[in-house]
């Protein structure tokens, strides 16, 4: 017997569902950003340089996992990861120039580098989430 399309369709997870899985799959994301941050900061590598590279690790496993887990989302197809690239290239931008940013504003202080990639990943997670929700993973 073969399955309808409303079968075949991977299940829609509703707003507080997606907003707890993308607050998960973010915090493995941060994890692998962060640590990655910091491994390249260890090999004194220039701050925007590992940004830039950590925030690129921390994007290809938040795109695979929301993906999957968060919106429900079993095939993609070109237009979905274009939209995906479109989005995280614009908010690679923010994360580099808001982390340059903070790391201008504030003062010496210990933990300076690690407070500057905090808030400039919260930035671009609260864009991204918002930007995949209704745009790249919205339902056809």
């Amino acid at each position: 017997m073969t399955a309808t399309p409303a079968e075949q369709a991977p299940p829609q997870h509703g707003l507080m569902a997606q907003l707890l899985r993308f607050a998960a799959v973010g915090g493995v994301s941060a994890l692998v950003d962060f640590g990655i941050y910091h491994l390249i900061l260890a090999l004194d590598a220039p701050t925007w340089l590992a940004r830039a590279i950590s925030f690129l690790c921390g994007t290809t496993t938040a795109y695979f996992l929301n993906k999957r887990f968060t919106f429900g989302e079993a095939a993609g197809g070109r237009g979905r990861l274009a939209g995906f690239v479109l989005l995280y290239a614009t908010t690679f931008g923010i994360a580099v120039g808001v982390n340059a940013l903070a790391l201008y504003l504030l003062p010496d202080i210990a933990f300076k580098a690690s407070i500057a990639w905090a808030i400039s990943q919260g930035t671009a997670t609260a864009i991204n989430f918002v930007m995949l929700r209704a745009v790249v993973f919205r339902s056809r």
